[in-house]
């Protein structure tokens, strides 16, 4: 009897672990596997490292900033040559964010880029905040970002925050260089 007891335990308890990590695509696995591939550009950057006017931000802005503890960036970019591993990529990238996961926060189009603002987590608190945005002749750049007590309306305040805010173009030289 105890060994049938046992056997159904150790059973179960396989079961719970091989369903757990299932094969499902991640954002976060599609970040390792293609951070090191042609055409792509990966970085990761603790906030701290971001070196940003904040004099006009308000105490909500300032404590949605904080909030923030690190940005992971990939891109891809698109040429004449790979328009359709470009389609493929994006099609990826797409299915991973219209997971029931992620939830909707902002969206906006202007000039033929399209940017989408997602979040994991509850009304309440933010586990992590991604922010997609494509364009046919540039390719598209994925933003994890990554903090203690985020919020979706302080995110809100914050991406609205930076829109108008005065960045030191030097820190994201690299990148601009990348879609040239």
């Amino acid at each position: 009897m105890q060994q049938s007891i046992k056997r159904i335990f150790y059973t179960l308890f396989t079961a719970v672990i091989l369903t757990s990590c299932g094969n499902g695509v991640s954002l976060q696995r599609y970040f390792v596997d293609n951070q090191e591939s042609d055409n792509f550009i990966s970085q990761d950057v603790p906030l701290s490292m971001v070196k940003l006017d904040k004099s006009n931000f308000t105490e909500e802005q300032n404590d949605a900033y904080n909030s923030v503890k690190r940005l992971n960036f990939l891109a891809y970019k698109t040429t004449e040559t790979n328009t359709e591993t470009y389609h493929a990529e994006l099609a990826k990238v797409k299915t991973i964010l219209n997971d029931g996961k992620y939830n909707d926060l902002m969206e906006f189009s202007d000039k033929g880029r399209k940017i989408v603002v997602k979040y994991i987590g509850t009304d309440d608190e933010a586990d992590e905040v991604v922010v997609f945005g494509s364009a046919k002749e540039l390719g598209f750049g994925i933003v994890r970002v990554l903090g203690d007590n985020m919020s979706p309306d302080r995110m809100v305040t914050l991406f609205t925050a930076l829109q108008t805010a005065n960045v030191d173009e030097n820190q994201i030289q690299d990148i601009m260089k990348f879609f040239k």
